[in-house]
């Protein structure tokens, strides 16, 4: 008998029809005698439009009223899916995250989880039922309901799987694994059957779709390796696991589209010790993650100036213009400019470490292509450009078919 944990996410739950099928997937598990918990999102769009109901009553709502409110999604799928597993006359139970010993940081929208006490699942286990759980929420060391951030309920599988020392955690969605690039985006884009999780980590904190990046890393510090597969077959999934010295053959592993950026400019910062950390920490305060930084000297100032300019996510623009606006009394800068249309586009590999003439490649790709860059960003193990939205899907093909050629 095996202890497994499951996460479905909100494509594999969209509609009751993908819950029963969710259902008897499980239940063909718990059938061969496996103990059986599930880690479930919300249903497919349920928080995009629990989003847009509070935009229509506020702008900038709440955090702790958000997250309040964005946790009744998982509460929803959790309770139908448990009707679902008892209409085949399985034992099944459901728990928010709070009742199944998720403790976080008091840091609304991003949580970080702190600690899990599994008595209670281990205890619904020990009764037979199948565990439910809410993914993507927590409860704050005073008592409040926080929320982990988009693609949360990843996080909780892997951080369940750890504090129960599962057997085997599977990651479902609604593709078969990870693939060389988003097979949306580009058609012959080839499945994994492994990868590292550095490449994991890489490939979702750069806009691939199928993982929290967050929950990777949680992954990688507790060795908890997993495999991401479709909830819509029985086909094989990509195992992510500890890295290997063969997996260094494999120059790039794929290569990732993120539409989800925007990019900020502020225009002739005084060029003066201390400026710079100023600005960031005041965006750290805020919670607001910042990716890339570019520095420029500022011409066509009497006084000596810098133009510095930075990425994040789309969602934090106005929460970090609104912080910059704020620092305009402490650091005389000129202007600010927020730009929403552009695209992060990056080529991850272990296997960069060891192998020279990655970027020219890259550089020499897009120039073929006639894609100007506006930003550059490196690592060890990736290389990652900011071109114009409108040109970020071209630059994915264009870079996904120098990498990775269709053979003949």
């Amino acid at each position: 008998m095996a202890l497994i944990v499951q996460k479905y996410g909100g494509s594999s739950v969209k509609d009751t029809d993908r819950i029963k099928n969710v259902a008897k997937r499980v239940a063909e598990y718990r059938q061969k005698g496996d103990q059986i918990v599930v880690v479930v999102s919300a249903m497919g769009g349920g928080t995009d439009n629990l989003i847009r109901l509070a935009s229509e009553i506020n702008q900038v709502p709440s955090e702790r009223e958000m997250d309040m409110l964005l946790a009744t999604g998982e509460q929803t799928t959790i309770a139908l899916l448990a009707m679902a597993l008892h209409s085949l006359d399985l034992e099944a139970v459901s728990l928010t995250g709070p009742q199944a010993g998720i403790m976080t940081d008091e840091v609304h929208a991003k949580a970080k989880i702190k600690n899990i006490s599994p008595k209670q699942v281990y205890n619904m286990l020990d009764e037979g039922n199948v565990v439910i759980v809410a993914g993507f929420q927590g409860m704050s060391p005073d008592g409040r309901i926080t929320t982990l951030g988009r693609g949360g309920s990843d996080l909780t599988a892997i951080a369940l799987a750890s504090a129960l020392e599962a057997d085997l955690c599977q990651i479902y969605t609604d593709v078969d694994g990870v693939y060389t690039t988003d097979p949306r985006v580009v058609s012959k884009a080839k499945k994994l059957d492994e990868i590292s999780y550095d490449e994991m980590i890489e490939l979702s904190s750069l806009g691939a779709r199928v993982m929290q990046s967050r929950s990777v890393e949680f992954a990688k510090k507790y060795n908890v390796r997993f495999e991401v597969r479709s909830s819509l077959n029985n086909n094989p999934g990509t195992i992510v696991k500890e890295e290997t010295d063969s997996m260094e053959d494999v120059v790039v592993r794929g290569v990732s589209l993120d539409e989800n950026q925007a990019k900020v400019t502020l225009v002739r910062v005084p060029d003066t010790p201390g400026m710079a950390a100023r600005i960031f920490s005041a965006l750290a305060v805020g919670a607001i993650n910042v990716d890339m930084i570019v520095q420029n000297i500022s011409h066509g100032s009497a006084t000596p100036a810098t133009d510095i300019s930075f990425t994040t996510d789309k969602p934090d623009l106005l929460k970090a213009l609104k912080v910059i606006e704020g620092l305009r009394k402490e650091i005389e800068f000129a202007e600010v400019i927020s730009d929403e249309d552009i695209a992060k586009v990056s080529v991850v590999g272990v296997g960069m470490r060891t192998h020279s003439g990655i970027a020219a490649k890259v550089f020499e790709t897009l120039a073929a292509g006639r894609i100007n860059i506006e930003m550059i960003s490196t690592s060890e193990i990736k290389i990652s450009v900011v071109v114009e939205l409108e040109k970020g899907k071209t630059a994915t093909q264009q870079l996904h078919d120098a990498f990775f050629p269709v053979e003949n």
